[in-house]
């Protein structure tokens, strides 16, 4: 570690360190996959803007991601840098959402995951506005400014499928279906959670910010008539168990650091 480093990782409290430790890897690993999904779309989304905009999201994603990794990197003890954090693991060892378990699948799908996982992010970042832990406090402004140009997407293409009858709407009806029982999971509660809100680093329990998204999103469901997402089917397992489209993607992203795994790239 450089002496920066071993500064930052020694100036967290041990009794913090290890709830802080989760909480940057659920971030970090939720931006990582939905970027990776996203960036399917870049050359087959329905018009030639979207193809940019998709693509811009995911780089996006991708960005905030490499720097949460980057975080947790420096505060952790073991030497590892973000790109072993991020590529090195096995599927099951990934934090992330099982929201973001579900495939690219069509339009819709992707729309309605994004507009969820967006709304769900906003929630989770507003509590970490004033965070104590300053890199990261620093670090959700940076990201927060960039956020709010993906929910105002997401929000732009939810309503135009909504309104539209037929097809649009019944299948993003049918994508909200689907996702209804993990939609909710990116508050899913994190060991050790209480010490997170008690030394300043979250400002209320993740129970407070689903609560939160919820009172946000309600008002743009009832006016589109679409029905709310239930509480999270098993919150306990919100963040395991990931199911095969996550494990394709893995195979995806992880397979040109698994054939060279000691290459400088």
């Amino acid at each position: 570690m450089t002496t920066t480093r071993a500064a930052l990782a020694a100036s967290v409290d041990p009794a913090t360190r290890a709830p802080l430790d989760e909480l940057l890897l659920s971030m970090a690993d939720d931006e990582f996959v939905i970027g990776f999904s996203d960036s399917e779309w870049t050359g087959i989304a329905p018009l030639l803007e979207e193809d940019v905009a998709m693509s811009s999201l995911a780089q996006d994603e991708l960005g905030h991601a490499a720097a949460l990794y980057t975080l947790l990197a420096e505060i952790r003890p073991d030497g590892h840098d973000a790109d072993a954090i991020a590529y090195d693991r096995q599927p099951d060892e990934y934090r992330h959402a099982r929201l973001l378990d579900h495939g690219r699948g069509d339009w819709a799908m992707t729309i309605a995951r994004r507009y969820l996982y967006d709304t769900a992010d906003g929630a989770r970042l507003e509590g970490l506005v004033g965070s104590s832990f300053s890199p990261l406090r620093e670090l959700v402004d940076k990201i927060r400014r960039e956020e709010r140009y993906h929910v105002m997407h997401a929000t732009t293409w939810l309503e135009r499928l909504a309104a539209r009858e037929g097809e649009p709407r019944e299948r993003l009806l049918a994508a909200l279906e689907e996702l209804a029982p993990d939609a909710a999971t990116v508050f899913a509660p994190l060991a050790g959670e209480e010490r997170l809100v008690e030394s300043g680093v979250l400002s209320e329990p993740m129970a407070l910010l689903e609560a939160r998204w919820r009172a946000t999103i309600t008002p743009l469901f009832v006016h589109l008539g679409l029905p709310m997402p239930p509480a999270a089917a098993h919150p306990d397992r919100g963040r395991t168990d990931h199911r095969e489209p996550f494990r394709w993607l893995w195979n995806e992203f992880t397979s040109v650091r698994r054939s060279d795994p000691v290459a400088t790239w």
